[in-house]
Parts: C-alpha cells; structure tokens; sequence
C-alpha cells in the first residue's frame, strides 16, 4: 500500500474528492489517502490556513491530490495554492487540454498541452503601497525559473512525440523581463532542433486559439499568462470540468482542481453528472506513475 496526501478542499472540494477517490480504487491502485485540511477550516482549528502538520505529510509521501481551496479576493490569507507552488518549489505547472467523446465543447480538434511556470513573475506577491493613492507590484523573472519550464516543455514534447513548442510572451512592451523569458527560451529550443520552434505575443496567441487551436501543440510561458491561456483553453473542451491540472517540482507532485469551491452547488449532487472532472482528469493511471516516478527516482521523469 501507498501512501498519497489528500486535501479534500472547501466548497464541492470532499464531493469531487470522494467521486476520484472512488474511481481510483475501481482501477486497483491500492493507495492509503493521508486526509489533510488547509483553508479556513485548518485555520480555525490550527491557528495557520497551512499548518506543518500538512507540509510534513506531502514532503513524506511526494504525491498529493488537492481539491478547490477557497482564495479570498482583496483580502484575507494568501492563496494556499499559491503557497503550496513556492513551498515546495512546484515550479511547472501543466495543463493538458484535449476534445473528449461526449463532451460539447466548441472544437473537435483540441490537443494541447500547456507549461506554465508556477513560481515567480507577478505571482511572486511583491506588493508594496507608495500612498494612499498608488499601489506597485513587481514582476519577477528569472534565468533559471525560465529556463528550467522551457526545457521541461521541450522535454514532454520529446518524450510524448509532440512536434511544435510555442512560447507566449509580450516582450514586444516588457523588453527586460520577458526579453529575459525569451532568451533562455531561444538558448533550450536550440538544443531541441527535432522540434519546431515558435513564438507568439499573448493577445495575438489568445486570438489565434479561439479561431483556430488544432494548430498549437505544447505552450510554454509565464505565470500570469498561463494562468489567463489554460482557462480560455478549457473553455475550448467544455471548461474547467474537464480538464486536469499538475503542479510539479524535482521531487513532489500536486494534482488538483482548477475550477473554484462553487460553494453554490456544494451538497447538490452536482458535481457527480456524468464527465470526467478537473481532478480526475488527471486520472488513476497518471496519479500511480507520478508515484512511482517520485517514489523510484531522485527527480520527477
């Protein structure tokens, strides 16, 4: 038996926990699910949104699977997805975004999947407030954050026969910082010559996905990009419902939802009609050989 890290969430978070739950143990994966709470809930009853007690539990067992934790907007205690990423270093964030039999979605030929680093640019939560009538954030980016989730994107696109990686920016207005992206984007595509190679500025690349997504293939870009490109994507395949979401670093894996809480519909049954959700999109197969990957090696294949 193995042991996974389960963070069941708020909202229809223990209801979409419970159904992958299920669906897992129907495929014969014997695991023992380390039930953990994070959010409001921990934080009434630890004193922390993110005790130890659960950074202890994922660092020990390398895999979690996380359902939607509540973000409040403008103020209360930093997002825990957010925290979870810089944690424990989760620097790849990898969205794969596929038409599926019985799904509605507007397009039939969807198969992309998207790298989108975790770790920094506007996320890095650097805020600071001049006066009461102006607010700064900066964007942090970095050689080697860039570097490292361009060649994890070329490295899946070798390994899963892909044939085009595309890098989004906007370098064309933020010439230092994503200049930055894109040149240690253009020094790792070098080394992968079997792969075609391009480049699109993120307003021209949102427009050319929703007129024509069958000819994107592996995207690779920032934080807040990829956080607006993977959404406007699943819309693409029917929504957030259906479509997984992996945080991954050298040495753990976070699986989770990445649709909301819908506190709405919590309790309503809802979230059990027929379709794959976001969580277990991700699927029994892939959560078992993210495990032994994390379980057999020193980094993560």
């Amino acid at each position: 038996m193995h042991s996974v890290t389960l963070i069941p969430g708020d909202g229809i978070g223990p209801e979409i926990t419970g159904a992958v739950k299920t669906v897992i143990d129907a495929a014969g994966v014997d695991i023992h699910w380390d039930e953990q709470q994070v959010g409001q809930n921990a934080l009434e009853k630890y004193g922390s949104p993110l005790p130890e007690h659960v950074i202890e539990s994922i660092k020990a067992n390398k895999v979690a699977l996380k359902g939607p934790v509540t973000t409040h907007v403008g103020k209360g205690f930093k997002s825990i997805n957010v925290t979870l990423r810089q944690t424990f270093d989760l620097y790849a964030n990898i969205r794969p975004v596929k038409t599926l039999p019985g799904i509605n979605g507007l397009f039939k030929d969807v198969d992309i999947v998207i790298f989108r680093e975790n770790t920094e640019d506007l996320y890095a939560g650097i805020e600071n407030i001049v006066d009461e009538d102006r607010v700064e954030a900066i964007k942090v980016i970095t050689r080697k954050a860039s570097r490292r989730i361009v060649e994890k994107a070329f490295e899946y696109a070798v390994l899963h026969g892909r044939k085009k990686v595309t890098a989004i920016h906007k370098a064309n207005i933020m010439k230092k910082s994503d200049g930055l992206f894109l040149e240690e984007a253009r020094k790792v595509a070098e080394k992968y010559r079997d792969i075609n190679y391009e480049e699109l500025i993120v307003d021209n690349a949102c427009m050319q996905l929703v007129q024509k997504p069958g000819k994107f293939d592996v995207i690779v870009t920032e934080n807040l990009y990829g956080d607006i490109i993977s959404d406007l994507c699943a819309g693409l395949v029917g929504g957030l419902g259906v479509v997984p979401g992996i945080n991954e670093g050298q040495e753990l894996t976070i699986f989770e939802a990445v649709h909301g809480t819908a506190p709405d519909i919590a309790g309503k049954e809802h979230s059990k009609s027929p379709g794959p959700d976001a969580v277990s999109g991700g699927d029994a197969k892939t959560l078992w050989r993210a495990y032994c990957s994390q379980s057999n090696t020193q980094g993560h294949s």
